[in-house]
C-alpha cells in the first residue's frame, strides 16, 4: 500500500438530505422572501383564508391580526416536533389515531378471537384380536392341518426349508393406526 493510499480521507455530506423541502420559485418567478416550507405555505393559505372570512370580528384591532399571521408564517419556517417537520408529525399522529387498537396483521385489524369452550371426546372400541381373522385362515399353498400333523420333522434343523416371508395380514373391518402397528409388530416378531 502506498503512502498516498494510506492517507486517503473520505467525507459524507448528509446535511443535504436533511434539508427540508422548500418552494422558492414558480416557473421563472422567484417568490418574495422565499423559499417557503410546506408548513409556512399551509399557515399562509389557511391563515389568510381565516382572516378574510372573519374580517368583521378583528377589523377593530387594526393591523395586529395581520402581523400575528405573518409572524406565525415566519415562526413555522423550521419547527421540529420530536425531530420531525410539523406536517410529517401531524400525518404521523393522524395515522396513529387511524390505527386499530390492537394493530394490524397482514393489512387487517388484529383482534382477539372470542372465547369459546374447547370440547373434545373419545371413543372406546372393542379390543382387536391379536391375530386378524384373515391371518388365522389357511392359505392356498399350505397343506390342510390334518396333513401337517402327520408330517415327521426333519432330524437336522439346518436342512429344514425356511418359511417364506408373509405379507402383513389384512384385517377385517376398520383398524386404527395403533392397531395396525400392533399387528405389524406381532408379524415382525413372529418372523424372527
Amino acid at each position: 500500500m502506498s503512502a498516498a493510499a494510506a492517507g486517503r480521507v473520505s467525507r459524507f455530506y448528509t446535511a443535504a438530505r436533511r434539508h427540508p423541502w422548500v418552494l422558492g420559485k414558480v416557473a421563472d418567478w422567484k417568490i418574495p422572501l422565499g423559499p417557503y416550507t410546506p408548513a409556512q405555505i399551509a399557515v399562509a393559505v389557511g391563515g389568510g383564508f381565516l382572516l378574510v372570512k372573519t374580517i368583521g370580528w378583528w377589523s377593530w384591532m387594526g393591523p395586529v391580526p395581520i402581523m400575528a399571521w405573518l409572524l406565525a408564517v415566519w415562526a413555522v419556517r423550521r419547527p421540529k416536533i420530536k425531530g420531525r417537520a410539523p406536517l410529517q408529525a401531524a400525518w404521523g399522529w393522524l395515522l396513529l389515531a387511524w390505527q386499530p387498537q390492537g394493530g394490524r396483521i397482514g393489512g387487517r385489524a388484529a383482534r382477539d378471537r372470542m372465547a369459546h369452550p374447547l370440547l373434545g371426546g373419545f371413543t372406546l372400541e372393542e379390543a382387536a384380536p391379536a391375530v386378524p381373522a384373515m391371518a388365522s385362515q389357511p392359505r392356498a399353498d399350505q397343506p390342510p392341518a390334518s396333513r401337517r400333523a402327520h408330517r415327521v420333522p426333519a432330524a437336522d434343523p439346518s436342512t429344514r426349508p425356511r418359511p417364506k416371508p408373509q405379507a402383513p395380514p389384512q384385517a377385517v373391518g376398520p383398524m386404527s393406526g395403533v392397531q395396525q402397528l400392533l399387528v405389524l409388530a406381532e408379524t415382525a416378531g413372529g418372523a424372527r
